[in-house]
């Protein structure tokens, strides 16, 4: 019998048990062009390429369309610009601008918007606000039990308008909504500081998101979220200490702090100052934002003898971004051991 019409010798049997306990399964062969094709796709997601409004990504019926995208004349189409982002056969477009999208597990800083029945509304930079529930907080000297109505009456004196929490994102709803928590005791109120906000894009997600910067001393909450939290550091550990007594002897009195434990040396400012410029910069420059990007800027305007305000200049911020631009690029799992400790 002629091979070329014999179909059996288009098939490879494969064997999976020495023993032959197992049946043959029948593998077709795959055309070797159409396999280089699915490899070259898969290269271009892996690279998390660059995206711009109108660029064809695919054939359409290849994937299913994700957000920042559309089908148009049978292809599929990016409406924004960003980096391109595969699940399996979803592929969206990740704006550079855009809000904020929570997920569990994330480190952020918010600022309570309003107080209801049993929660607050928490502003986070996202298209809604999350909403932390009475019964997600710590109460008072940590005493743990059921939330009663008398806790709802002193929910003000817990969190008001206008204060700035550092919380984690708990659960995310089927409706959409996002309940954070601060259950955990280095969570809390954030106090006698300086709030910053920068892209979410920019933020690096990382092991840890409180850094204690020892060589200029100055404590730094960096939330996926965008807003971040700049302190001194000897300020917040006698304010850190102040609290934990109050809350170990008097836990049922409100907390009024000393106006020692408020007190920031002019040095301290300054520190705080060049610091906030420092990320304000990278985040004019478009450049991830994390320890070591930070401290490379603070140091390099201390080499230039900049002072603070002299950061926000458009020459010196094209002066530096292009200084960092020529540093060698580090690796990832580099930037995130970093010694400092989660807790305050």
């Amino acid at each position: 019998m002629n091979e070329t019409n014999n179909p059996i010798s288009e098939i490879n049997i494969e064997i999976f048990s020495p023993q032959k306990r197992l049946k043959l399964r029948h593998i077709e062969k795959k055309n070797e062009n159409e396999m280089e094709v699915d490899t070259d796709q898969d290269e271009i997601y892996k690279s998390r390429r660059l995206m711009i409004p109108g660029q064809s990504i695919a054939k359409e019926g290849e994937y299913l369309k994700g957000h920042g995208t559309f089908h148009f004349d049978g292809n599929l189409i990016a409406s924004v610009c960003g980096n391109i982002e595969r699940v399996n056969k979803l592929v969206s477009v990740r704006a550079f601008k855009s809000r904020y999208n929570g997920e569990i597990g994330d480190i952020i800083v918010g600022r309570i918007t309003e107080i209801q029945g049993k929660r607050w509304k928490v502003d986070v930079n996202a298209r809604q606000d999350y909403f932390l529930m009475l019964s997600a907080i710590n109460l008072p000297g940590g005493i743990q039990r059921r939330r009663t109505s008398s806790d709802e009456l002193q929910m003000r004196n817990l969190f008001v308008e206008n204060d700035l929490v550092y919380a984690e994102v708990q659960q995310i709803m089927g409706d959409g909504s996002v309940a954070i928590h601060t259950r955990n005791l280095k969570y809390g109120k954030l106090q006698n500081g300086c709030f910053l906000k920068v892209p979410s894009n920019l933020m690096k997600r990382s092991k840890m998101h409180f850094h204690s910067l020892d060589e200029c001393g100055v404590d730094v909450i960096l939330g996926l979220n965008g807003y971040i939290w700049i302190a001194d550091t000897e300020q917040q550990r006698k304010q850190q200490a102040f609290i934990q007594k109050h809350e170990r002897e008097n836990f049922d009195q409100p907390l009024v702090l000393p106006e020692d434990h408020k007190e920031i040396t002019k040095e301290s400012r300054e520190r705080i100052a060049r610091i906030k410029n420092s990320i304000s910069l990278l985040a004019e420059g478009f450049m991830v934002i994390h320890p070591k990007s930070i401290m490379q800027v603070y140091k390099q305007s201390i080499k230039m003898a900049l002072s603070a305000k002299d950061l926000l200049h458009p020459e010196y911020i094209r002066q530096i971004t292009t200084y960092l631009s020529t540093l060698p690029l580090e690796n990832d799992s580099n930037l995130d051991m970093h010694e400092y400790p989660e807790e305050q």
